[in-house]
């Protein structure tokens, strides 16, 4: 039988694993690292980085921002009704293509698709009725801040909708508002929180990160936009954490744009402490 010998100050047959020791651990965070890029590249990411353009060529405008104006679902082809609508359609389907993204990484990933976010049918009155809740204390907030930063020039004035007074106009709308809230609650709160979890940030971190990133892409709405939707970021990020759900999320921000977008279309120019262009 041969005996193994050690000599003094010889490295040992079996080292302690370092991190060059789990090549595949490195390669998943790289890859998760692209992913979450590349989602965001498609989506809010890019939005963000439009909307710093955009708030910037205001900033450089004659004028103050409260004198110029940020449109939302304007016609996209006037006079011309039932093309204008197939592009109102084209522009809601195209702009969830992110949101499809996510639940095919999700299932892939062996997680169960939007399901891994809490956006399912799995827990309807807790979702409706948390989010009625949240759109009544963060809306009115929300409303309340928005007069105050364009009264004192701090925000451009916001016209939610511009559309012709056809029989599609509230429709078009109310799916507007939906599609707005399932993109960025799925995104920037459920997918963005997951993977930046994963790629071991504290909750901390990446809340201010999801929050940030909100306040980033409503830049184009001014100084009061960007830190309006910053809180509401936090607020929001803080109510996942507490219930790993973005159902209740979805269906408060779907509330306060369908409040905001057809409160707008019914008051513009009838009352007077609501700014128009």
């Amino acid at each position: 039988m041969q005996q193994e010998v050690r000599v003094r100050g010889q490295a040992p047959d079996n080292p302690p694993p370092t991190a060059a020791a789990f090549p595949e651990e490195g390669a998943r965070r790289r890859t998760l690292r692209t992913e979450v890029l590349l989602v965001l590249a498609l989506s809010l990411g890019a939005s963000g980085i439009s909307s710093l353009i955009s708030f910037v060529g205001a900033l450089t405008q004659p004028g103050g921002l409260g004198d110029q104006a940020a449109r939302l679902n304007s016609s996209q082809a006037p006079g011309r009704p039932w093309l204008d609508l197939a592009w109102q359609l084209f522009g809601i389907a195209t702009a969830l293509v992110p949101v499809a993204l996510v639940a095919h990484l999700l299932t892939r990933e062996g997680a169960g698709g939007l399901r891994a976010l809490g956006l399912d049918r799995r827990r309807p009155g807790f979702d409706l009725g948390w989010g009625a809740a949240v759109a009544a204390g963060i809306g009115g907030c929300g409303i309340g801040f928005y007069l105050l930063a364009q009264a004192n020039g701090f925000n451009l004035t916001v016209e939610p909708e511009s559309l012709p007074d056809v029989w599609w106009k509230y429709p078009v709308l109310i799916a507007s508002a939906v599609q707005n809230s399932v993109l960025e609650e799925v995104i920037v709160v459920g997918y963005l929180l997951r993977r930046l979890g994963q790629l071991g940030w504290s909750p901390v971190a990446a809340l201010a990160a999801g929050a940030v990133l909100r306040g980033s892409y409503h830049l184009y709405q001014g100084i009061g936009g960007f830190l309006g939707n910053l809180a509401m970021g936090v607020v929001f990020g803080l109510l996942y954490l507490r219930w790993r759900r973005v159902g209740p999320l979805v269906a408060a921000h779907a509330l306060i744009d369908i409040v905001a977008f057809i409160g707008y279309a019914l008051l513009a120019g009838r009352v007077d402490w609501l700014p128009t262009p």
